[in-house]
């Protein structure tokens, strides 16, 4: 039975491709030929990449009626080429460049490339990367950058850690925050001199002085002052982070000003912050009309389960593929402080990573979590509320699960007889 299929045969005509380097740009473009009907008209000109040749191009490309710049995402150097463009009011795609394969066996120049990319673009075989709007692009600078420092400081409180351990200072085996207050304290004494672990230990405060005999003696070590001087500069260097940080969220809680409304809205799903929510917004935008349906959006973050099937046969384990790597990981935070909640996402993180791990269950719960984002950022109106913990067992029904207890017994070797309880 033949279906109608989606196909386009319409070839754009007036189109312009780039292959980006960091010091040139070499420029494709493919318009009509107007005295010879079906035919076409090729121009290649490299421009270097300062401003004001960009800005020929800009108008070189205005001027030919381009209505279609396209150039693959080569490293950062796209960026300010996209930008300029887009300003001077010119439709850019940013494509995937493994989705423009050059064919094998040609040579492989910077001119072919661009010819390439322009014939694939002027037959409507490409698809467009997700490049935000300005204001969502200076949060994402700034969420990004947050999350570097933070990877930052974490990577100089491992050293700090590595450090005491090198002086047989165990603290970091009682204290279970090494850089609170009672930690800074007995560190910033070591610093200054002071090697009695009775007295360093009784700098303890709150409920860590029921430890001090314990501090004592993990206090106790060859702490030295090559280990005073390097430990000085890394706890300056973690207090220099930590102010970098501070100023960094003051910038982001203005930028963020205008997005506010869905900031709260996703701020009520059960283990997303405001914090989270800034980085989700950042990283998918608002407008959710860029993804059809939430299917899109988990598919493009690459929280969705690759295809991969022939001959009728599907092979793999349905692998996710590499999406981007911030949003993965403030998603994977989401999910990790979901599974400690008594509610329905968190039960489902539970019952996954009974039966197939942790990661799977994370992935799972992550893809979840994007399609609860999708609906609420679809929908300013909408609100998120919890099915309830319980929610498997309400909706399964009681023939259901007794049904699955006795299949589980049996599996297990046993002949199962029921007798109601009077």
């Amino acid at each position: 039975m033949l279906s109608s299929a989606e196909d386009h045969q319409d070839i754009i005509e007036r189109v312009a491709a780039l292959d980006i380097g960091k010091a040139e740009v070499m420029c494709c473009v493919r318009v009509p030929d107007e005295n010879h009907p079906g035919k076409r008209l090729q121009e290649i000109t490299p421009y270097s990449t300062m401003t004001r040749s960009l800005m020929l191009l800009a108008d070189r490309l205005v001027e030919l009626g381009v209505s279609r710049v396209v150039m693959e995402a080569t490293a950062d150097y796209w960026k300010p080429v996209f930008y300029l463009l887009e300003a001077a009011g010119l439709e850019v795609w940013l494509v995937n460049a493994r989705d423009v394969k050059h064919l094998p066996g040609r040579p492989k120049t910077d001119k072919l490339d661009a010819v390439w990319l322009a014939k694939v673009t002027e037959r409507q075989m490409l698809r467009p990367s997700f490049v935000p709007p300005e204001p969502i692009r200076q949060l994402r600078d700034l969420t990004r950058y947050r999350v570097d420092l933070v990877r930052s400081r974490t990577a100089e409180k491992n050293r700090v850690e590595k450090l005491l351990e090198d002086a047989c200072i165990k603290l970091s085996v009682v204290v279970s925050d090494l850089f609170g207050v009672s930690g800074r304290d007995m560190m910033n004494q070591l610093i200054s001199g002071q090697r009695d672990a009775a007295v360093l230990a009784r700098l303890a405060r709150t409920g860590m002085r029921k430890k001090i005999p314990v501090l004592q003696e993990a206090l106790t070590g060859r702490f030295t002052e090559h280990h005073a001087f390097l430990l000085s500069t890394m706890l300056r260097r973690i207090d220099g982070i930590n102010a970098d940080i501070a100023e960094v969220e003051t910038q982001i809680e203005a930028v963020v000003v205008p997005f506010a409304a869905a900031v709260r809205q996703l701020d009520e799903v059960v283990g997303i912050g405001v914090t989270a929510a800034a980085i989700l917004i950042s990283e998918i935008g608002v407008d959710m009309s860029r993804f059809p349906t939430a299917g899109h959006l988990t598919s493009w973050a690459k929280f969705a389960p690759g295809v991969s099937e022939s001959a009728g046969r599907r092979k793999g384990r349905g692998a996710t593929g590499h999406g981007n790597r911030y949003l993965a990981s403030v998603l994977g935070e989401i999910v990790v402080a979901i599974g400690r909640t008594d509610t329905f996402l968190g039960e489902r993180y539970r019952r996954i990573a009974r039966r197939r791990g942790t990661n799977r269950a994370i992935v799972a719960v992550g893809r979840s979590v994007l399609v609860v984002v999708w609906h609420l950022l679809s929908e300013p109106e909408a609100r998120f509320q919890d099915l309830g913990s319980d929610f498997y067992q309400r909706s399964r029904g009681i023939e259901r699960q007794k049904a699955s207890h006795i299949r589980q017994l049996q599996a297990l070797g046993y002949r199962v007889t029921l007798e109601p309880v009077a």
